[in-house]
């Protein structure tokens, strides 16, 4: 498990800014039927533990030296501008209960479809959500992409290996990734003319409405 320490925070509302002028990250420790906390973190120090885990790893989180936590990172919060991580949202989870988690993603391997044909990789979805205990949450699922051979492969939920302790709250017929076959020139031409010629149309038949009413 990753260890991040922390510390109390005093300052509160708009007076965080104070914070992040040092390098620190305002953050609030919340979890069933427990008090929330407001906290500050190092961000050079949370942004290794967000590397190293994602979104969806457990942490032991220190606060002013007292016993580790266990909790997972709830919620981010970026500057619209900067994309500079301005709040973090810790969960605090307990053992015996269990708790709801978006896990993401990881795409490995290469697709034949894509390599030897030119097909083009559609992956819509980078996450999913999931259901267990904090012991049994993983950090990350694998997609393996050379799985699609031919135009029109697709990978589904069900055809993940998902541990046995995990369960989807998701539909398991979605679609994480398939190959479409690439446009022919002429289908893309004709598919950026059509615009035009519809809204030709449009002018042609309302000037002719004006026509028929003179």
């Amino acid at each position: 498990m990753l260890n991040l320490k922390a510390k109390s925070r005093k300052l509160l509302g708009r007076k965080v800014k104070q914070l992040r002028k040092k390098s620190l990250i305002p953050a609030i420790v919340y979890g069933h039927n427990i008090k929330s906390s407001p906290i500050e973190v190092k961000n050079e120090a949370f942004k290794k533990i967000l590397g190293e885990g994602g979104e969806s790893s457990l942490v032991n989180l220190e606060i002013d030296d007292k016993k580790p936590i266990s909790v997972l990172i709830h919620d981010l919060s970026y500057h619209p501008l900067t994309s500079e991580i301005i709040h973090v949202d810790f969960y605090q989870v307990k053992a015996h209960e269990k708790l709801t988690a978006e896990i993401e993603f990881k795409f490995v391997g290469e697709s034949p479809a894509v390599k030897n044909l030119g097909g083009i990789l559609v992956t819509p979805f980078k996450r999913v959500k999931v259901e267990c205990l904090p012991q049994d949450l993983v950090h990350e699922i694998e997609v393996d992409l050379s799985q699609l051979i031919n135009y029109g492969d697709e990978i589904k939920i069900k055809d993940l290996k998902i541990p046995p302790k995990i369960k989807i709250l998701e539909g398991l017929e979605i679609v994480v990734a398939n190959v479409e076959e690439p446009r022919k020139e002429e289908e893309v031409a004709r598919r950026c003319a059509w615009p035009r010629v519809f809204s030709f149309s449009l002018r042609a038949a309302s000037r002719w409405r004006c026509r028929k009413k003179s």
